[in-house]
């Protein structure tokens, strides 16, 4: 079973994030892999180790990329694909057109990707991906069992659990609760280091192109400062009243 898995490296969840002329800060920051990808990590190796095959991680991003990509070859898989390149915007549209046009020229029976990233949070770069490519997907699965060319899933669905049966290659994204990531051993570790590792440009993907981003980031701030909470009192229709008023001249939401 030849399995891909998409992977993102993102701050630390812990790190504090620093902004400087709407910039996010890199300088001494912690970089790690973005935890639903984990999942994804966790689950293709365990496939691999049942059914055979191979475990190819595959990234779009900067250099610094490398380090969470070594560290998922620790884990366990077999080898591992950067695409780097000074003309890749990074949208949620370019990486998933990249993606398809790498993956266009591979053979897999499944792509594994998480949820989501803990830095952006849009969820669409797989889903994107399974449109290109034109296969079956299935987001947020806490469950997956593969038997017999067909793969049956089940999905989170807001506190309910859906339950999808979809031929392969199919491609899925990974929700917490499908498994339990292990730690990189030190074998693991040193074995990592011999590991294929391919560096790519879009100039090594037939058919990628720079500049094909669809947005364009104009600002990023913190958010404003939580204040501290209000009681309302006097009667019912009088709270209700100031409530209004406030909701429409201070924070302005309705």
């Amino acid at each position: 079973m030849d399995i891909f898995v998409l992977l993102k490296q993102t701050f630390d969840t812990e790190e504090k994030i620093v902004l400087q002329a709407g910039t996010v800060q890199e300088d001494g920051a912690k970089f790690v892999i973005n935890p639903y990808d984990e999942y994804a990590v966790e689950q293709a190796i365990q496939l691999r180790d049942e059914f055979g095959g191979k475990v190819t991680l595959l990234s779009v991003g900067p250099d610094r990329t490398a380090e969470a990509l070594r560290t998922a070859l620790a884990m366990g898989a077999d080898e591992a694909i950067l695409i780097t390149d000074e003309r890749i915007q990074g949208d949620e549209y370019e990486v998933a057109e990249i993606l398809a046009q790498f993956l266009r020229g591979q053979a897999f029976d499944l792509v594994l990707g998480g949820n989501f990233s803990v830095d952006n949070g849009a969820g669409q770069v797989a889903i994107r991906l399974a449109s290109l490519l034109d296969i079956p997907h299935a987001a947020s699965i806490t469950k997956l069992e593969i038997s017999g060319g067909e793969a049956v899933a089940h999905r989170d669905a807001e506190g309910d659990i859906e339950v999808i049966q979809l031929p392969l290659p199919a491609l899925f994204t990974a929700q917490q609760g499908l498994n339990e990531p292990r730690y990189p051993s030190l074998p693991g570790i040193m074995k990592a280091k011999k590991k294929p590792f391919q560096h790519l440009t879009l100039d090594d993907i037939e058919g990628a192109a720079s500049g094909s981003a669809k947005t364009t980031r104009l600002e990023l701030t913190l958010p404003p400062e939580r204040q501290a909470g209000r009681i309302l009192k006097g009667e019912l229709a009088q709270q209700v009243t100031e409530l209004v008023q406030a909701l429409r001249n201070e924070s302005k939401v309705i």
